[in-house]
């Protein structure tokens, strides 16, 4: 029940930080028309999770509460972005190049399609 909880206030941080981040960009851009703040949320998130990952996995850094805390409640909630970026990493990492791009072309097209499902098949209930 601890890491629950860990990941609960972890995953509250992250998304009051991603909301901020993300609004603060694109006001700064001034552009209306493409999600800078959500591709600067992302590219940082899967920064941040490869520094983190490094310091975990070579350095010992963060005990298994901590890296709850950090990697699936802040992290996840900034961004799963990054989770997606670093386990298609560590298939290339691993020699496994036909696994990466698959889960790199499966998980956008599908997540397209699924968005577009989403979108489209309430119009066939709510007409």
């Amino acid at each position: 029940m601890g890491n629950i909880v860990l990941i609960g206030v972890g995953g509250f941080a992250g998304a009051v930080a991603r909301y901020w981040l993300a609004g603060r960009v694109q006001e700064i851009s001034g552009s209306v028309g493409f999600p800078y703040g959500t591709m600067a949320v992302n590219i940082l998130g899967c920064f941040i999770l490869g520094v983190t990952y490094f310091l975990v996995d070579t350095r010992g850094l963060l005990g298994p509460e901590a890296r709850s805390l950090v990697m699936v409640g802040i992290l996840g909630a900034f961004t799963t972005f990054s989770a997606f970026s670093l386990e298609t990493l560590n298939m290339i990492v691993d020699g496994q190049m036909l696994r990466a791009l698959v889960n790199v072309a499966a998980s956008v097209s599908f997540g397209l399609i699924a968005v577009w499902a989403g979108r489209f098949l309430p119009l066939l209930v709510w007409r």
